[in-house]
């Protein structure tokens, strides 16, 4: 069985501030803010949320199938996915921009400061969804705006079962929109805080989201995660993990164990167990794509 991850694909530059950003930001002076940080260290890791739950999922032997672009750097990162034994047929190649670019910047206290350039993310709509016997589940991650729009309707249209997962991506749309997602979704995740402005601008809470799909995961950080069905909500406690060394891609490694769990027709609160102990065992090390997993 295969999934279908649509999403960014990118190459992220981390940075580490060994102070707080708290402690150079002045409250009272944010009209002029002017900070410059220090990072004695930095890497550049393969990333994006199509790369990064595809890295996951196949990590748990699944076949997942990422769908998004890359630019004309992007060589680098196709021969990734193929030394990973990672189908790439559904990533496209754009020859005249780059690939999507983060700059990541981690403080003491694991707060992030990111700035993101798309490139060939903007164009990451001309690849299509297309029924086939083997593709049984899909993923809409942040992506470009077009993309996640028509791959959604490309997801219904072709019966696939998929999850929404909107992410950063969350505040391009508005209500009518993401209504939309929902209803043509099966399963919806979000953050606490993506939660918060999911429910404001349907104007649907959590419970009442959960009553339109199959299931609604809302994650809570260190605090675990809610599982809504039906309108009833569970909620799984969080795996601590072993060290807090970087929490870039923890989010993405608990989608790739929720695909996975869907794949096997677990239960969403089973699913959520599982995505606990993999972004415990992800955030114990640096970069999204640089963890391995233990027999789970």
């Amino acid at each position: 069985m295969a999934a279908v991850i649509c999403g960014s694909l990118a190459f992220d530059t981390i940075m580490s501030f060994e102070g707080r950003f708290a402690e150079q930001i002045l409250p009272d002076q944010l009209h002029i803010l002017n900070v410059s940080f220090l990072v004695p260290s930095l890497r550049r890791d393969f990333g994006g949320c199509a790369g990064n739950i595809a890295y996951s999922l196949k990590l748990l032997g699944g076949t997942p199938l990422p769908m998004g672009a890359v630019g004309s750097d992007g060589g680098d990162y196709l021969q990734r996915l193929e030394s990973l034994g990672i189908d790439s047929r559904f990533v496209l190649r754009v020859d005249d921009t780059y690939t999507a670019q983060a700059m990541i910047m981690t403080d003491r206290d694991n707060n992030q400061i990111t700035a993101f350039h798309p490139g060939a993310m903007m164009q990451a709509h001309e690849v299509k969804v297309q029924p086939r016997p083997d593709i049984k589940l899909g993923m809409i991650s942040p992506d470009g705006r077009d993309a996640m729009l028509q791959h959604a309707a490309q997801f219904k249209a072709a019966g696939i079962p998929f999850v929404f997962d909107p992410g950063q991506g969350l505040p391009m749309f508005g209500g009518d929109e993401l209504a939309r997602f929902i209803d043509q979704a099966t399963w919806v995740t979000v953050n606490d805080y993506e939660g918060k402005m999911l429910s404001e601008r349907t104007g649907w809470s959590s419970a009442e989201i959960s009553k339109r799909v199959d299931g609604l995961v809302v994650t809570l950080g260190g605090d675990g995660c809610e599982v809504w069905v039906n309108g009833e909500v569970t909620l799984v406690p969080p795996e601590r993990p072993a060290a807090i060394v970087d929490p870039t891609g923890c989010g993405d490694a608990w989608r790739g164990a929720l695909l996975h769990g869907l794949e096997q027709g677990w239960s969403l609160t089973r699913c959520a167990q599982l995505g606990n102990k993999v972004g415990a065992i992800k955030i114990a090390s640096r970069g999204p794509q640089n963890y391995t997993l233990p027999s789970l």
